[in-house]
């Protein structure tokens, strides 16, 4: 089941941009999309009846000039958006998460969980906060983990939640796709990497992301957020030379229409280039990898609010259009 799309998805920046599509009945296919809500499929344009999003991104140095040229033919005559069912934008290998990269989200659980026999007020201790938050930003390095590709869902897909998840919650992100493959590649290189941005909502369960029967591990990643289809992805695919600089877009959630998060990508610690240079440091990123840069202030366990049956996420970032998502509660 999915819930309807929002008016406004088909809009984003640039001259096109790419989705997996399906029509009733029939396999998923890669996608150009117009602007104006126009589908082209990109088997018959690259005349390969078997080609995939991932393999399209495989090619992406040779493929994105020659999407450019199928964009600009026009697609008056190409069949509408709204005929065909919206996937997941592409199927990764590898999906690496970073976490407490935005600078007030993590300044916020700073404060909130400072001892209680701390004297201090809470303005000195978000300065405080606030001065750790800019000495990491300058001396240390991002943390990311590893997500499972399996987590993936579409971007109008109702979201499962477990019977066994006490505390789903949201977690908006800017969401990069590699073009090309990367491995121990610097900051200044990074983004030459990239071949476009869409969107992920890393929904986690709070109440497993930490082990209570061996504190000593720490965090369970696997347990909190890896449930099938806790990871919303999309809708489109929009190219980096169409979305400019990383660094300054507007990533904002609704919950039954009210605004949770809308926060900048200004705000993250280690921006997009370096959250991509670090990733590559260890793991050599492939073309169609998922690298998620983390989610601003505002997750459900700062409004004391979590996720229930019924509710519905509407999740945008600047020039990437628009998901929508209904959460389900699991059949017992």
């Amino acid at each position: 089941m999915s819930v309807k799309p929002h008016p406004t998805s088909a809009l984003f920046a640039g001259p096109f941009a790419l989705a997996t599509l399906s029509a009733a009945d029939e396999a998923a296919f890669p996608a150009l999309v117009t602007p104006g809500g126009r589908v082209l499929d990109l088997r018959s344009a690259f005349d390969d009846p078997a080609l995939t999003m991932l393999a399209l991104l495989g090619r992406w140095e040779e493929a994105l000039p020659r999407l450019h040229a199928l964009a600009g033919d026009g697609g008056a005559e190409l069949p509408p958006l709204d005929g065909f069912r919206v996937h997941a934008p592409v199927e990764p290998r590898q999906v690496f998460q970073s976490g407490a990269n935005y600078r007030q989200h993590v300044i916020d659980l700073h404060v909130a969980h400072r001892d209680p026999a701390d004297g201090r007020t809470e303005e000195e201790a978000r300065a405080e906060a606030a001065r750790i938050m800019d000495r990491r930003a300058a001396e240390d390095l991002p943390y990311v983990f590893i997500g499972l590709p399996s987590a993936i869902t579409g971007p109008y897909d109702d979201v499962v939640l477990p019977a066994w998840a006490e505390k789903p919650d949201w977690e908006l992100e800017l969401a990069v796709v590699i073009g090309r493959p990367a491995h121990r590649v610097s900051v200044e290189e990074a983004l030459g990497h990239v071949a476009g941005y869409t969107i992920a909502n890393d929904l986690t369960d709070r109440a497993t992301v930490f082990r209570r029967d061996m504190p000593q591990i720490g965090t369970d990643w696997l347990r909190s957020k890896n449930a099938p289809g806790f990871t919303p992805l999309g809708p489109w695919i929009v190219p980096a030379d169409s979305v400019g600089t990383p660094d300054d877009l507007r990533v904002t959630l609704r919950l039954n229409g009210e605004v949770m998060q809308d926060e900048s990508t200004k705000d993250m610690i280690f921006n997009v280039a370096r959250v991509v240079a670090y990733a590559s440091r260890t793991a050599r990123l492939l073309p169609g990898d998922l690298v998620l840069t983390g989610s601003p202030a505002g997750n459900g366990m700062h409004w004391g609010r979590l996720l229930c049956d019924g509710d519905v996420m509407e999740g945008s970032v600047t020039g990437l259009g628009v998901q929508r998502t209904r959460c389900v509660a699991e059949a017992s």
